[in-house]
């Protein structure tokens, strides 16, 4: 397998969301030369999938669109130039003689680096729709499984149906748009955070449990939905304008877990310092778990930072332990003299 030493980095960042970002980000305050690998045609990972939802809970950031807070990543993700490398599935990964990771994707393109920092997040997502015959139908019109424009809801009465975060999220959301918001959900408890569930019961209908049982309309558009109790079988009718279903997302990572990785039921198993047990191998972000993992954006960035620590620390025992704050970090001064001139 021939290759320069030009083609080898020292740190190649599989996935493109936020712990990937970010990542890339602090390798560059590290001086490590980066690389990310992203599946899609496009970094922000599993963010892409809400733009429109306000996020609130980024340290001393104001509430921002999910798109904003994308771009705005993205941008600092570029600080350093890094390469990043669209489209590529990541299919293998050996080890070579001299102790170089070889990465194989899909397409057949191989990549050469010193450590790996996986930062798949929810892996390839697929969305888990509306088991019911005749849904699909529904799926160009008025029943939805993510939102796009709030717009498209002003004034309308809107079912939704889940008990996760995201579906409790866009009830809230709906809150200044929708005539009215119902939410169905097929248990009585939800697993959304306490403060959203209880800002969302002030002001939606919300039906528990109960679960979606029947779409009725005419032609493409949903008129009705009949929505079965979970534990007693009653049915209702509820006329509706437009169904939003948040039934979550099946995860698959592909290849990535055949390479001997330890794991647990969520995620891929690290130690504190964000090592796996393969060495030379870390993670961040929703991939990985640990004991105090913080499942939050805000938790995705500092496992960032800690896993190109480790990653530095790796390829040099004798480096520091953390890059410099930004305010005293040599890789600033140029950029700090050009936006204060600017």
């Amino acid at each position: 397998m021939n290759r320069k030493e030009t083609d080898i980095y020292d740190i190649t960042i599989v996935g493109g969301g936020p712990a990937g970002m970010y990542a890339a980000f602090y390798s560059g305050m590290r001086a490590m030369r980066t690389k990310i690998i992203e599946a899609k045609q496009e970094l922000g990972g599993f963010m892409r999938t809400y733009p429109e939802k306000l996020v609130w809970d980024v340290g001393g950031v104001d509430p921002i669109r999910c798109e904003r807070l994308i771009d705005a990543l993205e941008r600092q993700a570029k600080t350093f130039d890094p390469t990043i490398v669209f489209g590529q599935e990541i299919a293998d990964m050996q080890r070579s003689e001299d102790d170089i990771f070889v990465l194989t994707s899909k397409t057949g393109e191989h990549h050469y680096t010193r450590t790996i920092l996986l930062c798949a997040g929810r892996g390839m997502t697929q969305v888990q729709k509306l088991d019911i015959e005749g849904a699909n139908r529904y799926e160009l019109t008025n029943l939805h499984y993510t939102v796009t424009d709030l717009s498209r809801f002003k004034d309308k009465c809107v079912l939704i149906s889940g008990g996760g975060d995201s579906a409790v999220d866009w009830a809230n959301e709906m809150e200044k748009w929708a005539k009215q918001v119902i939410v169905v959900h097929r248990r009585n408890e939800f697993t959304a955070h306490e403060l959203p569930v209880a800002q969302m019961k002030a002001f939606a209908k919300v039906m528990a449990p109960y679960r979606i049982a029947r779409l009725y309309g005419e032609g493409d558009q949903i008129e009705t939905v009949a929505i079965e109790h979970t534990e007693n079988g009653a049915i209702e009718k509820i006329a509706i304008d437009e169904v939003i279903v948040s039934h979550g997302y099946d995860r698959d990572f592909g290849h990535l877990l055949r390479w001997g990785l330890a794991k647990e039921d969520y995620g891929v198993s690290v130690d504190l310092r964000m090592r796996t047990n393969i060495p030379g191998i870390f993670g961040a972000g929703d991939f990985i778990t640990y004991g105090s993992k913080v499942r939050l954006i805000a938790g995705a960035f500092q496992d960032a930072v800690l896993a190109v620590n480790s990653a530095k620390l790796y390829l040099d025992p004798a480096a520091p332990d953390m890059a410099g704050v930004s305010s005293h970090n040599a890789r600033f001064f140029e950029k700090n003299k050009a936006i204060i001139q600017g």
